[in-house]
């Protein structure tokens, strides 16, 4: 036997009224979310209780479900020419989700990952991918390679170049200022350190110092240049020297 009809008219008891409100409610829920499976339609469903009790169902959202309808109720038009355009909108989003996901699953691939689901035919032209791939990074690599060589041999051909110009510059300096034909003697040299070096000849020593004095008292100037002595030391010393002799003959007259 089928089901007789039922008198549309609010339910008296509360016990079958509550169990009628949540039997209907979880009823029409499915069907609104079916209705928007099935024929790709945007349904919100709000439910209140006798009791106070929010229960709704949105297929895109509660917000814009409600936002869309005021504007509806708006310009009619208008909104159906904006829901147009967002609908392409998004249709054009899931389709570059899409081949972001496949080129995604590419990059592991070729990292080796995620090969499970890869046939014979797959993997064999996936190997030639990685073949190709790596005949070019080498290809690169010797083309930097040949390219930082090349540059190293014009900096080394720079470098000689400017080492010609400079060795050219100094014998043109040298030139400009020929040497000497006897070099200067340093300060060394006129300045000696006090050493007491002893010569022998013929068995018999002679003093650095005597052999100077002996020049000097023969009024040998070039041999005291020779000997890189400067000239008023022995002055000095010979004026000493003939105070000393002419005291010493005074002397000797006085004994006399």
């Amino acid at each position: 036997m089928g089901r007789g009809k039922i008198e549309i008219k609010r339910i008296e008891n509360a016990n079958s009224r509550q169990v009628t409100f949540s039997k209907r409610r979880a009823g029409l829920l499915k069907k609104a979310q079916e209705l928007a499976i099935l024929c790709d339609a945007e349904v919100a469903v709000i439910i209140f209780s006798n009791t106070g009790k929010l229960f709704e169902f949105s297929s895109s959202g509660m917000k814009r479900t409600l936002s869309r309808y005021n504007k509806c109720l708006d310009s009619p038009e208008a909104a159906v020419v904006e829901y147009k355009a967002e609908k392409q909108d998004s249709k054009e989003v899931d389709v570059l989700k899409e081949e972001i996901a496949k080129l995604q699953r590419k990059q592991l691939h070729l990292l080796g990952k995620d090969l499970t689901g890869l046939s014979l035919r797959d993997l064999h032209h996936l190997e030639e991918q990685l073949s190709e791939g790596l005949f070019s990074v080498k290809e690169r690599k010797e083309k930097l390679l040949m390219e930082q060589l090349e540059q190293s041999r014009v900096q080394e051909q720079r470098a000689v170049l400017e080492n010609e110009t400079l060795r050219k510059q100094v014998e043109e300096l040298r030139c400009l200022f020929p040497q000497t034909e006897y070099p200067v003697p340093s300060y060394l040299e006129y300045y000696p350190l006090e050493k007491k070096s002893s010569h022998v000849n013929d068995g018999v020593l002679m003093s650095t110092d005597l052999a100077s004095n002996f020049a000097v008292e023969k009024g040998d100037s070039d041999t005291t240049l020779h000997l890189g002595l400067p000239s008023d030391v022995y002055r000095k010393r010979k004026i000493r020297e003939g105070e000393i002799h002419s005291s010493d003959s005074g002397s000797q007259m006085a004994l006399l």
